[in-house]
């Protein structure tokens, strides 16, 4: 059996770029103006959904991608993995998006400041 090879310190150093990169969240949402967002965001404000329901109402069909792309705009929008018995029987662990109580006062108040006439 070979054993796999070291990585470079050129590696390491972009895998090191890219953990800081995605530890570094915006403090405030910022908004935006895709519509595949902003439905996600009004049917996430609604209710929690799973990752097939919110590819369906977002009009999307990598719904991980969109939350990601909202989460690097600000919002936490945190996956709850729940117990699910599927259609064969078998035990799986789907994950459950929703908005954290931080993320809906985050996009009340953008919503409130882009009725203002402003853009946040």
């Amino acid at each position: 059996m070979r054993k796999a090879p070291e990585p470079t310190k050129v590696q390491g150093a972009f895998q090191n770029q890219d953990q800081q990169r995605d530890s570094i969240k915006p403090a405030r949402f910022l908004g935006t103006d895709n519509p595949r967002h902003l439905r996600a965001i009004a049917a996430l404000l609604a209710r929690p959904l799973p990752r097939e329901n919110l590819d369906s109402v977002a009009g999307a069909s990598n719904s991980p991608e969109l939350v990601a792309e909202l989460r690097r705009r600000g919002l936490e929008v945190p996956c709850e993995r729940i117990h699910f018995i599927d259609r064969d029987g078998r035990d799986c662990r789907p994950g459950v998006y929703h908005l954290s109580d931080a993320d809906r006062r985050k996009v009340h108040q953008w919503q409130a400041k882009r009725q203002q006439g402003g853009r946040a």
